[in-house]
């Protein structure tokens, strides 16, 4: 994705990431999560898929139907990377876990 593709998409798109005190992260906009444990949540958003990692991390809260998620636990860090696939149609998701 160019980055004029992601100023026209963030124009039109909002999403909102809460951290509250590293334990609290609340995220709007979300389409689905795609893999979760105590140490990574993986969550696909309409910015790209959104990389949760922590200690003792669980969903308190999922809805689809709000495009919501809340996780819970220590949280380390979050990072965005874009929803790529590759020529064959493979996820970069299904690579990871391959």
């Amino acid at each position: 994705m160019s980055i004029e593709e992601r100023k026209t998409l963030s124009s039109t798109v909002v999403q909102n990431l809460v951290l509250e005190n590293r334990e609290k992260l609340s995220v709007s906009g979300v389409l689905d999560v795609l893999s979760f444990d105590d140490q990574v949540v993986i969550i696909e958003t309409e910015l790209g898929l959104l990389n949760v990692k922590g200690d003792n991390l669980h969903i308190n809260k999922l809805s689809i139907d709000t495009s919501e998620v809340i996780v819970e636990g220590d949280i380390y860090s979050m990072s965005y990377s874009d929803k790529s696939v590759d020529k064959k149609g493979n996820s970069l998701i299904s690579k990871i876990f391959k």
